[in-house]
């Protein structure tokens, strides 16, 4: 790329927060150009959201420390703009969305940019409808967005900052609440983007597979408050730089690693579609997974969680369910998922009791659980939401964990041991005498996860449980989440967009589809079901590509039996300890 004008610069940054013991960015030098598409990784608390929080002005605006060295925005000193100056600069699209909302319906909250600029009505509701229209937004126009699902917020969003024409757009973890389909969809957009506006992004997120998807010029990885690395994608893939940072490298550059091919002899690496590999690649990779076993079938157990004839409908809408019918075994480790808005939370909703259905029975066992109150439900179900500050209630990290506890009467001196194993096994033991507001997204969704599993549930249901986390937290959570269904018998049902996690994990999905059941089966014959996977907005994994790109002859089984062996890698690397 030929050199142009630095729009961000870095000069020996250090950023100590005034509540912390050392500084959660040091001696950051980074330069980012006009039209330059940058992605911005690291794993959980490598100081990436800091970064961001810089780049906007809301630090030191809104969160105070101690700043050295100096940060150029457009050529201007950033201590020398404030909030207002710096929006007309960077706009902002926030990893919680609720959090930025504005409007009392999704129309108002697209238009609010232009109605502060003092735009004409007529030019308002042409941009309006044709934002509206690039994300898919149309039908929600005069809905609430606090009603709105998690992805369908993202896109309100996403939509009332790209309205505006600042120079510039800062994008935090914005696949954080996208289905796989409407995630593909934001990032060709902000590539054309680029291409139509000479636009500067900087995306900041752990999603390196997903965010990989479009061209990206650079990639910077922080490690520990520092800049670790900073070169291309495919040098970065190359150089096995991202493992070393803990952070998940493309399933498809695993899979050729497995095999035994030298990355670094590989053509366009950080391009699944455009990946050249060499016709003695192809046959070291299709051989090797040939000579691999064929995964093992489960078998299902007795049904644990019953819902039959169950029919739900919001004041005033149509019905979500109608006579709806739905089985989960005891022991299953299961997948729960759909495009945004299909109706996912409301079935969550519906069976941790937060929801009562109009007509329907709710059995647990051969218990006719209909009638039970939400914390009657609790004592037998486990729930984690998306996101965590909506579930936590108290200052330190170790009073949440422990709530469930003394609520139900234990002892301390038995919390005190089941909560200090449970941050152990959730990564979170050494932060146990923080405060709650200190810890980043990914640790705060760690802390609502321990606040379940210190309860021993027999089932668990987590909504996206590893958002957020990067590869060290997601390999541990999702091993111990592992080792608590085989050793304890816990019933797992993860509601996820993450499509790798679904087919790696999961024992049987369930496509939800406008208030029924799509598709109930094996996470690899949904994922060959072409007219499944375009109707419920999935997508397929890199490994069913790349098995394609190399002419496996069943490129299902191609995933299925990498993914077994994945497994049998990590087997017996987690116990349940509480």
């Amino acid at each position: 790329m030929t050199e142009q004008q630095p729009m961000i610069q870095f000069s020996d940054v250090s950023f100590q927060y005034r509540s912390q013991e050392a500084p959660t960015l040091q001696h950051i030098n980074l330069t980012i150009h006009k039209g330059e598409k940058v992605f911005i990784t690291g794993p959980s608390g490598s100081g990436k959201s800091t970064l961001g929080n810089l780049i906007n002005g809301v630090i030191p605006e809104e969160f105070p420390g101690k700043l050295t060295g100096e940060v150029t925005i457009n050529g201007k000193p950033q201590s020398e703009l404030d909030l207002t100056d710096l929006s007309f600069e960077v706009g902002t699209v926030l990893q919680d969305p609720d959090s930025q909302f504005v409007g009392l319906t999704v129309a108002e909250d697209v238009a609010f940019a232009l109605e502060n600029d003092a735009q004409k009505v007529d030019v308002l509701h042409r941009k309006v409808a044709e934002w509206a229209d690039r994300l898919n937004l149309k039908a929600l126009l005069n809905k609430h967005p606090q009603d709105l699902s998690g992805g369908q917020k993202q896109r309100v969003a996403l939509a009332g900052v790209l309205i505006d024409n600042e120079p510039m757009l800062l994008l935090d973890e914005p696949l954080a609440n996208l289905d796989p389909a409407a995630g593909r969809a934001s990032m060709k957009l902000l590539d054309w983007l680029v291409s139509q506006q000479d636009l500067t992004v900087i995306i900041i997120d752990h999603r390196i597979e997903e965010v990989l998807q479009i061209p990206i010029d650079r990639m910077v990885i922080l490690a520990d408050g520092r800049v670790a690395a900073d070169d291309t994608p495919e040098h970065i893939l190359k150089q096995n730089i991202l493992l070393k940072n803990g952070l998940r490298e493309p399933l498809y550059v695993t899979a050729l690693k497995a095999a035994g091919i030298d990355i670094r002899a590989v053509e366009r690496l950080d391009d699944l579609v455009g990946l050249n590999l060499t016709t003695d690649q192809q046959t070291q990779l299709t051989s090797w997974v040939a000579n691999l076993p064929q995964p093992k079938e489960t078998k299902k157990a007795d049904p644990i969680i019953s819902l039959r004839g169950l029919t739900f409908a919001y004041p005033d809408e149509e019905k979500i369910f109608d006579k709806f019918d739905l089985t989960i075994h005891r022991g299953e480790m299961a997948a729960l998922v759909g495009r945004n808005g299909t109706g996912k939370t409301t079935l969550i909703n519906l069976i941790t009791g937060f929801l009562k259905p109009t007509s329907g029975r709710l059995l647990f066992g051969d218990t006719d659980i209909s009638t039970d109150s939400v914390k009657q439900r609790a004592d037998r179900i486990g729930y984690v939401l998306q996101d965590p500050n909506q579930m936590i209630s108290k200052t330190m990290i170790f009073d949440e964990v422990a709530l469930g506890l003394e609520l139900r009467g234990v002892d301390s001196e038995t919390t005190k041991k089941r909560v200090f194993d449970t941050l152990k096994i959730t990564g979170l033991y050494p932060y146990r005498n923080w405060p709650i507001s200190a810890l980043s997204f990914g640790q705060k969704k760690r802390v609502t996860i321990a606040a379940a599993l210190v309860l021993r549930p027999e089932v668990l249901i987590l909504d996206e449980p590893t958002a957020g986390q990067d590869l060290a937290h997601y390999a541990q959570m999702m091993d111990f989440l592992v080792a608590l269904n085989r050793q304890q018998g816990t019933t797992v049902l993860m509601v996820t967009h993450d499509m790798n996690l679904m087919m790696a994990y999961a024992d049987r999905t369930i496509v939800l589809d406008q208030g029924r059941v799509l598709e109930d089966a094996a996470p690899a014959k949904v994922l060959t079901n072409q007219a499944v996977i375009a109707k419920a907005h999935l997508a397929q994994l890199s490994l069913q590509v790349l098995a394609e790109k190399v002419g496996a002859p069943d490129p299902i089984a191609f995933a299925e039996k990498f993914i077994a062996y994945e497994r049998s890698t990590h087997d017996g690397e987690s116990t349940v300890i509480i």
